[in-house]
């Protein structure tokens, strides 16, 4: 058996699966109740109420229940999504062994050391049966899981079948009105278990005797199969029957857990725990797992393999099922037995086909199992593929640590005894080459032809014998299977949680890792690699970039796949055919390739253009087309900036109008030089400082002159003196300062630059704290530069074309990627005048009646001299061209990137 989890703890003495989600709960001796996820082999919740061990607990088949029983007489039933207490059932006198909930009805049944048994209703919360006659403890009970039965087993070596029929119509008031129908005596000792078996009119029973017995019922009577199990050598203290095959488990304080074939009352296999008593058993009703509490925790096990063995070639597959080679040809999806494989006496865990190698040439299969410690055995099937399944054909048969086809008609066979030499045979099974190979190997998988992947616990390393040279080698976790690629250039390596790519000689490509385990992989048509895990179809890139498909209800393994469809296999071993949709992964898969082409047309063609659709193009770099196909206004800003598409994003900061977003605006805009957007974006935010240093730098005198006008209908007093002083208005600084109380600095300023008439009067004001000049010096004069660019845009950025722009434009690129794409010309924008914007301003006053308008005088005296003069008055910086004008210059502009 195949340990899933195995968990220390205090003693457990309860186990229940959930019959959905994978979910283990039990109870320890301690009093604590653990739940846990044995995927992913981590607690999940803790529940303590109980005062003393809990001895049994269930989980409902429906409802987010569970009930417990424990030593301090009560049975609770929890909510487990809750994690809370909802009510308690008291009515017992003694310790609580076992707990059980109906399958159907509101019931729960329970066992106790008062020798009784006892029905609940949980939804009146009553007692509505106590089921009496045992003359000892009551060790357990259950429900039949289709009858309305109930079968207890007793320390007074008795098991007891009961007729609950009458309770149907039950809801409140105790009676006694449950029947005993059968009573079964043949234990010499206490009996510790009793189970029905899940379909058949079968009991089982395990006692203190150390035998377990099988019992048959009908409608009258019931008798003890002749065939008693013996095999363990003390007290046997849980036996139950399997959900699915015809096994009973048992399990003992003699440390072991025994598998019995049900059938021939046989064993053939037993798990030796070596240090701990096992106290019970729990099998999952619904898939292939058994869990056993012991002394210290508990585990969950796998009884055997479930991946099938199987190889393909074009449209055949050939797998292992049920004793059988069989076949599936793809195209017609027709399946069809061959040959008989298995031994007539082979009933024993783990001893299925393990691996399973084809050559279609010869039409010879190759199998290998755990038979007799690792063997081999060879068949040739009919050419038809339909052989006579009664007919059993002699194989060729060896022991080996693994097999494999080299060629058509060779193949390798692992020398088990030292897993570091390899035979070549042909298909008489003569051995024509022997060869050592480079590391100890524990298996060997095909390379191509005359070519072997030798694994070893953390290594992989491809061989060729003809030339005894090894191509290369490659570190990886321990490898369960190799997936090659239909063109052999690629591999992929299945781990038991990871998955890791490379090319035919080994080199590392990526590597995917698996919270749960990876069950199987096909590469399709395209190079895709899609796997399966527990719950979903996967797909991998060869990036190493990966998504889910699909979710799955129970497992599959893939064995091809073919555009949208997979072909697989179940764990039964049934051919599936499942229809997926690939266009996520061949969109991704072509962006990767920079098939542009493609990948327009899916973008027009399919239903891709979702949120993750557009995060994923933003996120590797092609912001530019996710902008073609997003409809909210803010996602489409965002995707705009980052492309470097002014004019998407304008239209978008029209829509949204916020300040935030012309700001941002106007971030990008200066960046790329666009001095229109910017002066709109700055007006828009009323940012008129910003506003005030583009009309300098772009030469724009006479917005700068309404602009410091505005300033002073604001009374921005700072705002106008910088305006003033780009503008070079010596008059209006001088004013400013005066009518902000700096007299002395205003008549220094109006006697450095020759305004004598202001500066008397400046004089007579200050009287005899009149500001000295020095003597001896030459002021210089503070002068506005020269714009640097005069009215139009500046070129700081390269306007380049994308990889998308022919598209965008309507080129010769397949799909229309325009047709999305809501334009606004530039040139069109309205860019507001400072005369409107002083009007607000003077409306504004008005009506508040804070502010108070100062009549600006129109004519300035102010002396010009050149600009190349140092000299002690200001120079007006030059006029620049229309902004307007030269942004028409520039309207084919969108997509721009930084040109070295």
């Amino acid at each position: 058996m195949l340990i899933k989890l195995d968990i220390k703890s205090d003693r457990v003495n309860g186990l229940s699966f959930h019959r959905k989600r994978p979910w283990i709960l039990f109870s320890l001796h301690s009093g604590v109740i653990q739940l846990w996820d044995y995927r992913l082999r981590t607690m999940i919740r803790r529940f303590v109420e109980h005062e003393g061990p809990v001895r049994g607990v269930h989980i409902h088949n429906s409802r987010p229940w569970f009930v417990s029983g424990g030593d301090d007489y009560k049975i609770i039933v929890w909510n487990y999504n809750t994690h809370m207490c909802l009510f308690t059932l008291l009515g017992h006198l003694d310790r609580i062994r076992t707990v059980q909930f109906h399958h159907e009805k509101p019931w729960i049944v329970s066992a106790s050391d008062d020798q009784t048994i006892r029905i609940w209703n949980w939804q009146s919360r009553t007692c509505i049966s106590v089921l009496t006659g045992h003359n000892h403890y009551a060790m357990c009970a259950s429900f039949h899981p289709k009858e309305d039965l109930v079968v207890s087993a007793s320390s007074d070596h008795t098991v007891r079948v009961w007729d609950i029929t009458s309770l149907g119509n039950k809801t409140a008031s105790p009676a006694d009105d449950a029947i005993v129908k059968y009573v079964l005596e043949g234990h010499d000792r206490g009996v510790n278990w009793a189970s029905f078996h899940p379909t058949l009119p079968l009991i089982v029973s395990g006692s203190d005797d150390q035998q377990i017995k099988l019992w048959r019922m009908n409608e009258t009577k019931a008798w003890e199969v002749v065939d008693t199990l013996r095999g363990h050598i003390d007290n046997v203290s849980s036996v139950i029957f399997h959900a699915k095959q015809d096994m009973i488990i048992s399990s003992s304080e003699d440390k072991r857990i025994c598998v019995w074939d049900a059938t021939k009352r046989t064993k053939f296999h037993t798990y030796q725990c070596e240090r701990f008593r096992t106290w019970v058993l729990a099998v999952h009703p619904e898939i292939n797992l058994l869990a056993a509490g012991h002394d210290s925790g508990m585990a969950v096990f796998k009884f055997e393999r479930e991946r099938p063995a199987f190889a393909f070639s074009g449209d055949s597959l050939f797998y292992a099922k049920d004793g059988f080679l069989r076949y599936y040809e793809y195209s017609s999806q027709k399946d069809s037995q061959v040959i008989p494989i298995q031994r007539p006496d082979s009933r024993r865990l783990n001893q299925n086909p393990r691996t399973l190698s084809y050559s279609p040439m010869e039409n010879a299969v190759l199998i290998c199992s755990d038979l007799d410690g690792g063997s081999y055995e060879l068949y040739i099937t009919p050419k038809d593929k339909v052989g006579r399944g009664g007919i059993v054909q002699d194989a060729k048969k060896g022991t080996c640590g693994s097999a494999v086809f080299l060629t058509r008609n060779k193949f390798a066979v692992l020398e088990k005894s030292t897993g570091q030499e390899v035979l070549v045979k042909n298909l008489k099974n003569e051995v024509i080459e022997k060869s050592s190979l480079p590391i100890p190997t524990d298996g060997i998988f095909y390379a191509g032809a005359g070519k072997l992947l030798c694994k070893s616990e953390d290594k992989l390393v491809i061989f060729d014998l003809q030339r005894r040279l090894v191509l290369g080698e490659l570190q990886t976790p321990f490898v369960r299977s190799v997936v090659w690629s239909d063109d052999m250039e690629s591999v992929a390596l299945l781990s038991k949680d990871t998955i890791v790519f490379a090319s035919k000689k080994l080199v590392f490509q990526c590597t995917l890792h698996e919270t749960v385990g990876v069950k199987s992989g096909a590469w399709d048509d395209n190079g895709a690699f899609i796997y399966t895990t527990l719950n979903h179809i996967k797909y991998c890139l060869p990036n190493g970039e990966s998504g889910i498909i699909r979710s799955l209800d129970v497992p599959i393994y893939i064995t091809k796949v073919s555009g949208n469809t997979i072909f697989c296999l179940d764990r039964d071993g049934k051919n599936r055919v499942i229809t997926i949709n690939a266009t996520e992964h061949l969109f991704k898969l072509s962006l990767l390739r920079k098939r542009y082409g493609h990948v327009m047309s899916m973008l027009n063609t399919s239903p891709l253009c979702g949120q993750a659709t557009i995060a994923y193009l933003q996120q590797k770099g092609f912001p530019e087309v996710a902008l073609h196909f997003s409809e909210d206004e803010r996602i489409r800003f965002n995707l705009a900036l980052e492309s470097g598409n002014l004019r998407s994003a304008f239209a978008s900061a029209t829509q949204i109008n916020e300040k935030d977003h012309w700001y941002r605006l106007g971030v990008e805009a200066l960046r790329q030089g666009n001095s229109g957007i910017v002066e709109f974006a700055y007006q828009q935010t009323e940012n008129f400082e910003k506003l005030s240093f583009l009309y300098l730098i772009t030469g724009n005198i006479d917005k700068l002159s309404k602009l410091m006008k505005t300033a002073e209908v604001k009374n921005n007093v700072m705002s106008q003196f910088h305006n003033a002083l780009y503008v070079g208005d010596v008059k209006e600084r001088v004013k400013v300062l005066e009518n902000a109380g700096h007299l002395p600095l205003s008549y220094i300023t109006a006697s450095v630059h020759g305004l004598n008439d202001i500066a008397e009067r400046l004089a007579t004001e200050l009287g005899d704290n009149v500001p000295v000049l020095p003597e001896g010096k030459t002021p210089s004069l503070l002068m506005p530069p020269s714009p640097v660019m005069c009215g139009g845009d500046w070129p700081l950025l390269r306007a380049i074309k994308g990889i998308f722009e022919s598209a965008a434009r309507g080129g010769a690129v397949d799909g229309d990627w325009g047709k999305r794409l809501d334009m606004i010309d530039i040139d069109e924008m309205e860019i507001r005048d400072i005369d409107g914007i002083l009007e607000e301003a003077e409306e504004e006053n008005v009506e508040g009646g804070e502010w108070v308008l100062v009549a600006h005088q129109p004519e300035r005296d102010t002396p010009k001299v050149s600009a190349n003069a140092r000299s002690s008055i200001s120079v007006t910086p030059s006029q620049g061209m229309p902004v307007k004008g030269e942004l028409r210059r520039r309207r084919r502009f969108q997509v721009v990137d930084i040109e070295p």
